[in-house]
């Protein structure tokens, strides 16, 4: 091993920044407090206050998305009309383990979300072990060590996963008996790769907060992290903490621990549903047959065959369905019934955020959008649109934000991404927006999930070069990549957004 030491990353998906450092306090996190103690914490500022599932590409690459240009399952490309599901090749800059092969380190990734196999990467990949939104396959590489973790630690207790889930809602009493052993098992996995795989990098994620915090957090909003009502989530807290102490009883002693969080957790208050007819009545979208935005929509075939089932047993045939083809299904009721030559804007798949697609002519094959001047009073009118909306059962405006993305995330890759964000308002559900444009927009949710992203992050960092305290504000998670290579003695990548955080000795 390199004289540098070794670094472990240990990712707790989507673990609130508030609920760690309330937790940690008054001992309900004995572990995760002795790393607050022992090193370096703060709270970061994220990609997830408008792009939630940007976060794991963003801390793995130390760039932006306008850079690396991942940021959810199903996203936009350059020649295509639609959103599709990605895949390998989908990123375009390098993750920080293969920054480090080509310094001469080794490294094992161990359930890094939304990652995908490395072209010529030797070191210890496993993927889509225990987390939960797949985005790749269960596989390993070497292809032989998927067996001798199946022999040595059986399937992973986790059987529920987001894209098979879809929409559906998990029994809570499965749902947390599955995330309390599953955290278990995978710190005896990890222990074992730990001892049994050289390395100087070890990448391990705990996806068990994610679905806690969907499913598992309470109805409404909850101020106070001691609440009896936060129970069932304090408990898969405290079993991922345990978790943890028992990877990094199996940790060396030179080696650098950081614990990063790209995100937290919050009320489940979105309004993403509505924003297609949004579109529709303040007429950027048109339906396919629909000479007036006022006037129904004809309505296609699927669409015909989707509204003639009972609300109530739509979900029940959904969950029965394969995911892919659910999912394919989904996208095409999304998109099928749009009349491209008069539409200048349409909206992209999404559970949280309202991402919008502008359709620019020479990039999506039906646009009718020039680039340009036209595209800019595009974006500035829909902008005016949506930040117009008011949530009538509170009187509030309905949208915090609109992001324009190319001015947020410039890069290469920014044409894999919306071109608006629509970040939701907070403090009450969104069952209804109204515009003096857009009149009243009502529908109910298909989203069950009691909680949901929210842009709390922090990052906790102990280790032989690392001083104690808080460190100043202003940091971001773009800065944890570049961190990891500085524990290793190595320098930020040329192309990285980030710069290592200030946590050294020296």
């Amino acid at each position: 091993m390199s004289g540098a030491g070794r670094v472990v990353l240990i990712g707790l998906d989507m673990a609130d920044a508030g609920l760690v450092e309330a937790w940690a306090a008054n001992g309900t996190l004995p572990n995760l407090g002795a790393v607050m103690a022992a090193g370096s914490w703060g709270r970061l500022a994220t990609t997830a206050d408008v792009l939630h599932t940007s976060t794991w590409p963003t801390i793995f690459t130390g760039t932006t998305p306008g850079r690396h240009g991942v940021y959810y399952p199903y996203q936009p490309c350059p020649g295509l009309q639609t959103a599709r599901a990605i895949g390998p090749g989908q990123y375009g800059e390098p993750p920080v383990w293969e920054l480090l092969h080509r310094a001469g380190r080794r490294s094992v990734v161990f359930d890094a979300p939304e990652t995908f196999p490395s072209d010529g990467f030797p070191g210890v990949q496993v993927f889509e072990w225990s987390t939960w939104a797949w985005y790749w396959r269960r596989m390993t590489a070497p292809v032989a060590l998927e067996a001798d973790l199946k022999a040595r630690f059986g399937d992973p207790p986790l059987k529920l996963e987001a894209r098979r889930l879809g929409l559906g809602l998990p029994r809570p009493d499965v749902l947390t008996r599955e995330l309390l052993e599953n955290a278990t098992v995978k710190a005896q996995a990890a222990r074992w790769l730990m001892r049994e795989q050289p390395w100087d990098a070890f990448v391990l994620v705990f996806a068990e907060p994610h679905p806690a915090g969907h499913y598992l957090y309470p109805t409404g909003t909850v101020d106070d992290p001691s609440d009896a009502r936060m129970k069932p989530l304090r408990e898969i807290y405290a079993a991922v903490d345990a978790a943890v102490g028992q990877v990094l009883e199996g940790a060396p002693d030179d080696a650098t621990v950081i614990v990063v969080s790209g995100d937290g957790v919050g009320p489940n208050h979105c309004g993403w549903h509505l924003l297609p007819d949004v579109l529709r009545r303040t007429g950027f979208a048109h339906a396919a047959g629909d000479d007036a935005a006022a006037r129904p929509a004809r309505r296609s075939l699927l669409q015909r065959v989707r509204d003639s089932i009972p609300p109530s047993a739509r979900s029940a045939i959904s969950s029965r369905l394969p995911w892919q083809l659910r999912d394919r299904l989904v996208s095409r009721l999304a998109t099928d019934n749009i009349d491209w030559s008069r539409s200048r804007a349409f909206c992209l798949p999404t559970d949280l955020e309202g991402c919008i697609r502008i359709n620019v002519k020479g990039r999506e094959p039906h646009g009718i959008v020039e680039a340009g001047a036209e595209y800019d009073d595009v974006c500035a009118a829909l902008t005016e649109a949506a930040l117009a909306l008011v949530n009538p059962d509170t009187g509030a405006p309905a949208v915090r934000e609109v992001c324009r993305i190319d001015r947020r995330f410039p890069g290469e890759r920014r044409d894999h991404l919306p071109d608006l964000v629509v970040a939701w308002a907070e403090g009450a559900p969104i069952a209804r927006v109204y515009s003096d444009r857009a009149g009243l927009v009502t529908g109910a949710s298909p989203d069950p999930r009691t909680g949901t992203h929210q842009p709390r992050s922090f990052v906790a960092i102990r280790g032989p070069r690392i001083r104690r305290g808080p460190f100043a504000e202003g940091l971001h998670i773009v800065d944890v990549a570049p961190t990891m290579l500085a524990c290793l003695e190595l320098p930020p990548a040329p192309g990285m957004d980030g710069r290592a955080l200030p946590v050294f000795t020296h």
